[in-house]
């Protein structure tokens, strides 16, 4: 499940809490499901925050990597 893309884990993810908000899964299955929705979330959380970090250096003209600092 950890070598699923961003996108395929918050598609199952998806379909995950469908499944569960439509409430006619058993009781055991629900709990399952649950635990793998926590898994993909933090597949997710995972994958954001690699993204953030790399989003968070720039490049300069000369080539010299740099804190990405945004605006206040």
């Amino acid at each position: 499940m950890e070598n699923l893309s961003f996108e395929e884990s918050l598609e199952k993810l998806e379909e995950i809490v469908t499944k569960l908000e439509n409430g006619d899964v058993p009781l055991d299955d629900a709990i399952d499901e649950f635990n793998k929705a926590m898994q993909l979330v933090k597949i997710c959380n995972a994958k954001l925050s690699a993204a953030e970090e790399s989003i968070a250096k720039i490049v300069q003209d000369n080539g010299e990597l740099n804190d990405f600092e945004p605006n206040e």
